[in-house]
């Protein structure tokens, strides 16, 4: 029974690890973070869309959070290396970021889903599928679902290709709960290829897509992954959020429609 519990300990652990992590580096675009123990220490990758926010001037932000790990969690010696995600609007954690942040603002849960519907399949998806629910309209707790694209719901395949995430975020009716779930084509096996893809692909390198640099901060070096030619005029996801509340504006809802066919 000691080793079952110290497996429930660990997973415990990493889970309040991983929700500390998404709401102190919430602004810089947190996804997710990849933790392996070494015999040297604790190596931990924070996949994230704006490294610059998690590093900080002089490379405070990283000090700090190195020293939180290591004192609250009790992680040994933590390394910390930043990734810059190649494709934000593919990634579930950083949508449903975002999507929860229009709600807490105030944004018409239709018109947020229909926003991240659209901002995910222009970002390359295959498929997605949005739910939605809690105290939407009324005190009545209800659920929509919202689907776009071709999605796996089942098999093998599915696993494989489909990656999901869920948030929940507090608004004036009450709790609401997003669960986003996106199919992407490069996961795609060979057998399961579309037919409206170029049987000829340009493959790019690496080093094409992405430049890897170590900044050294009072002898300790911690590794940043950046993707070459990204432009993005948002310095922070909070400036990205209040961005795209003023583009969503222009979005037509299903009611608006209605409203003007009759």
């Amino acid at each position: 029974m000691s080793a079952v519990k110290n497996v429930i300990k660990d997973n415990y652990n990493m889970m309040l690890l991983k929700d500390y992590l998404r709401e102190a580096i919430k602004d810089a675009g947190f996804s997710h973070a990849e933790i392996s123990k070494t015999p040297v220490g604790t190596k931990i990758a924070l996949h994230v869309t704006r490294p610059g926010i998690v590093i900080g001037r002089k490379g405070s932000g990283i000090r700090a959070l190195t020293d939180k790990l290591a004192t609250d969690f009790g992680l040994k010696n933590p390394q910390i290396s930043v990734v810059e995600i190649e494709k934000p609007e593919l990634a579930p954690s950083v949508m449903c970021n975002r999507m929860a942040s229009h709600l807490e603002r105030g944004t018409a849960f239709r018109r947020a889903t229909m926003w991240t519907l659209k901002q995910i399949m222009e970002g390359g998806a295959m498929g997605v599928q949005i739910t939605i629910s809690g105290k939407l309209r009324g005190d009545r707790s209800a659920f929509e679902k919202h689907t776009q694209g071709i999605l796996p719901r089942a098999g093998h395949h599915a696993e494989i290709i489909v990656d999901e995430d869920i948030a929940h975020v507090k608004t004036a009716m009450g709790l609401i709960g997003v669960r986003i779930r996106i199919a992407k084509k490069e996961k795609l096996i060979p057998e399961f290829e579309m037919r409206t893809e170029k049987a000829m692909k340009t493959k790019q390198t690496k080093e094409d897509k992405i430049k890897v640099e170590e900044i050294e901060i009072e002898g300790s070096k911690i590794e940043v992954v950046k993707v070459k030619g990204k432009k993005d005029d948002a310095k922070s996801e909070s400036e990205r959020i209040a961005l795209e509340s003023k583009k969503m504006e222009t979005l037509e809802t299903l009611e608006e429609e209605e409203a003007k066919l009759k």
